[in-house]
């Protein structure tokens, strides 16, 4: 079994969400101490293409905060990637309930990206496909949102933590 130090974010079709929540989270982890800065961040899709660029609102609404989505190349989930990962976040109940049932071996911390905030918080990030740049802006603004609780749990989580 290969070294689960990769963190997977999944959405749909890997062109919108995900790529949009694993480049926000790769920034954040490469502003943390090691060994949370040493992290993988990937995203993939429970039924995307592989290949297939970000959609250009989700290159927009990232580049508005400084962030390049141009070289994104989407990827179908597989058990290649969930057996690197420590952690997977996923934008809905639905591609969380997805993933269990078709792989045999699902890594202990898979989650939806907003569910580790506080219980008040909605945990579903909705698509904004084919949408305005806007509705891409307030989905890349939830994401942001979630961030630091996704930090403080692999602060707490991740398995270099437990010999410190």
């Amino acid at each position: 079994m290969p070294e689960r130090d990769h963190i997977i974010v999944v959405c749909t079709a890997n062109i919108c969400r995900s790529p949009m929540g694993e480049r926000l989270l790769a920034h954040a982890l490469a502003a943390e101490d090691a060994p949370l800065n040493q992290l993988k961040v990937a995203s993939a899709g429970i039924s995307a293409y592989d290949g297939d660029p970000a959609s250009q609102n989700s290159v927009k609404a990232l580049k508005s905060v400084g962030l390049d989505l141009q070289d994104h190349s989407s990827q179908q989930i597989s058990q290649e990637l969930l057996d690197k990962a420590f952690a997977v976040f996923c934008m809905t109940q639905t591609h969380r309930a997805l993933i269990e049932v078709h792989f045999e071996h699902v890594p202990k911390h898979l989650y939806l990206f907003r569910e580790l905030m506080p219980k008040d918080a909605s945990i579903e990030i909705p698509d904004p496909y084919g949408r305005n740049l806007p509705e891409y802006e307030l989905c890349r603004d939830s994401m942001v949102e979630a961030i630091p609780s996704l930090l403080q749990f692999l602060r707490e989580q991740y398995p270099p933590y437990y010999n410190s």
